[in-house]
């Protein structure tokens, strides 16, 4: 690398740039701010330059790890590095003192009052500018967090729910433009509410600029995908790869008539998978995560992320690439807008996870999706048994420090069933029946089932599927109400609530998904919509009921009832025992259908049981110890719990 002992300040400046071909006014460049036009010229400022300079020697070895062998690897890089330094001179005032802010406290994410929401932003206000006039009635809920579902340019209507994305620096402008964002992550700010947004590394809608030059015959940009002009190479990448959704989009190739090449596509057709391999794709997506940044993004979380490197010969999951490539993303935040944090969707089993977040000396993701706890407390409510969700805590809480996760119910996505099969035959569960059981139970086709959800992505195959509704329509609520089943109704409210205590109790932050804060139902309409009728995931994806929402202030109501239960849940999580150092772990009660978990800081203890069963339950904790031999529970506990009972005691 004759260039590697450059000066910051001449690494900064240095990078050259050629105007990007052109193709029927198509297509821009792969860098768009730093190569579309001649870039500006900045005087580094002495922070960006501390900043880069204490990361500038890893940086450069990562990227090298992966691009040195290609001739451009030292002018991409020197790419690399202009763009971070013209995304920091672009960024506002306003967002730097946050930067300050944050560094000063960089652990803020982990304090034991966030409590977050997910939305889609048509859906509960119908675009950007209205959202933002809802601001209220999200600092009504105390909220810290919130994640808007895509928001990105999209295709309409195939867009998978907008993670088909065409154009990653731009509002969709069926929900404004770059400007309403910027203004409404400046509101929530102000709420004390952080923004985030999802940002899709994985692939393109087929409809981007770069996949359209692509199919107009340019090589330059086929080689942002994976492009083949036979099945050669398909057929080896098939031979190791899994495919995502072998019903609803078998196949890991799409053959596209236009270019006359068979192009990756692992999700669905229209979403063509980004060729990593191509230095000028990382660059150039580090350049929109910064950009977007810059407009008041505070969290992204980083959709499918360990599928981004493929190599033949492997399943092209985790591979170690990835991890080189979330470790630069970290490093490139951390010297141009330290306030990001990382949230990753990982939806691996447990012994996958620690990766994802890296080391102390190298951290990767500042935070993960706990999807493992959001399947295991439905298997535990479906069969009112706790210990497959136990197992899953106590591997949980043996990760490092540095792992830190959001606990959620429900969000945009399904349910899969994927528990941990080692530990379901190890407890004498047969894994396919219990899975099997599992999904038409929540599909209301178990004798005894309270539940009306759907199923997703049956394969007749493998008979594997998933499940969809919302909390309540899973709970019993729906059900309750359709049938007018007093008893059952007051029941379904206990296990909807229940639910939600369990979850916010662990380690980590809570997230609702909006609508379940007011009991929100399934949305059957989406059968009634040609462009939405063959997902089922849209039965959890309705629009947000404003008119049920004015009835949370109305006592005995539904919405009352849980948007009374949900202040519950962040008043407990002002006590002490939720700090972000807190000593967490489950605990024996010698009853399979109850659940403890155990608090500690310094000398102060909550013990939270959870009753998985609708029939009175009697627990016995035995006296104990942490790992230090500190005295946890220094005398034997007994409890009686109701039905549904979560109750909190502190000794």
């Amino acid at each position: 690398m004759a260039q590697g002992n450059q000066s910051v300040e001449e690494a900064t400046t240095a990078a050259k740039t050629k105007t990007a071909k052109s193709d029927k006014a198509t297509t821009r460049s792969a860098t768009k701010r730093a190569t579309a036009t001649k870039p500006k010229r900045h005087t580094p400022s002495p922070v960006f330059l501390s900043r880069l300079e204490a990361h500038k020697a890893e940086l450069e070895s990562l990227f090298m790890s992966l691009y040195g062998e290609r001739a451009t690897a030292t002018e991409d890089f020197n790419a690399l590095l202009e763009s971070m330094a013209t995304a920091y001179a672009d960024r506002p005032t306003d967002l730097k003192r946050l930067d300050k802010t944050r560094e000063a406290d960089p652990e803020w994410y982990k304090r034991g009052d966030m409590f977050g929401m997910t939305m889609y932003t048509d859906l509960f206000a119908g675009d950007l500018k209205k959202l933002a006039d809802k601001i209220p009635y999200l600092k009504e809920q105390k909220l810290t967090y919130l994640h808007l579902m895509p928001l990105l340019q999209m295709p309409h209507p195939n867009n998978d729910g907008g993670y088909a994305v065409e154009d990653f620096d731009n509002v969709d402008p069926k929900l404004g433009a770059n400007e309403d964002l910027a203004a409404l992550a400046k509101k929530l700010r102000r709420a004390g509410i952080s923004l985030c947004i999802d940002f899709v590394m994985n692939h393109t809608a087929s409809t981007h600029r770069w996949a359209k030059a692509a199919q107009a015959g340019d090589p330059e940009y086929q080689d942002y995908y994976f492009c083949y002009d036979d099945r050669t190479v398909p057929d080896e990448y098939d031979a190791h790869v899994p495919q995502v959704f072998p019903n609803t989009a078998p196949g890991n190739f799409t053959y596209n008539e236009q270019m006359g090449k068979w192009v990756m596509t692992q999700f669905y057709p229209f979403q063509w998978d980004l060729n990593y391999r191509n230095p000028k794709v990382l660059v150039a997506m580090m350049g929109s995560v910064m950009h977007l940044a810059n407009l008041g993004v505070e969290v992204f979380r980083i959709d499918a992320v360990p599928y981004i490197w493929k190599e033949l010969g492997t399943n092209c999951r985790n591979l170690p690439q990835v991890h080189t490539i979330v470790r630069m993303l970290r490093i490139i935040l951390e010297c141009v807008c330290p306030a990001v944090v990382l949230k990753g969707e990982v939806v691996m089993a447990p012994k996958e996870l620690a990766a994802y977040f890296g080391t102390p000396e190298a951290p990767e993701c500042h935070m993960l999706y706990n999807v493992s706890i959001m399947v295991n407390l439905w298997s535990a409510l479906a069969s009112r048994d706790v210990r497959l969700l136990k197992n899953q805590i106590d591997q949980f809480d043996a990760l490092p420090d540095n792992c830190w996760f959001v606990n959620y119910l429900r969000c945009h996505d399904d349910i899969g069933w994927g528990l941990d099969e080692d530990v379901e035959r190890y407890l004498d569960i047969d894994p396919l029946k219990h899975k099997e059981f599992l999904y038409h139970f929540y599909e209301g086709a178990v004798p005894g089932s309270w539940s009306m959800g759907e199923l997703y992505n049956y394969d007749e195959a493998t008979r594997d599927a998933r499940s969809c509704g919302t909390t309540a329509s899973l709970t019993g609520i729906e059900k309750a109400i359709i049938t007018h089943d007093k008893p059952l109704y007051e029941t379904s409210i206990k296990r909807d609530l229940l639910m939600h205590q369990t979850m916010a109790f662990l380690r980590g932050f809570p997230m609702l998904n909006c609508g379940d804060e007011i009991g929100q139902l399934n949305g059957w309409d989406y059968k009634d919509d040609p462009d939405r009728v063959e997902d089922s995931r849209n039965l959890h994806r309705s629009k947000f009921d404003w008119d049920k929402a004015a009835l949370r202030k109305k006592a005995g109501t539904l919405q009352n009832r849980l948007f009374k239960g949900m202040e519950g849940l962040r008043e407990e999580r002002h006590d002490p025992c939720f700090a972000p150092d807190a000593w967490v772990s489950t605990w024996d009660t010698f009853n399979d259908a109850v659940l403890a978990v155990v608090r500690k800081v310094d000398d102060a203890v909550l013990v939270g049981l959870f009753n998985f069963s609708e029939l009175e339950q009697h627990v016995h904790l035995n006296p104990g110890a942490d790992e230090q031999g500190d005295a946890v529970i220094k005398e034997s506990l007994e409890a009686d719990l109701a039905p549904y009972e979560a109750r909190s005691i502190h000794l």
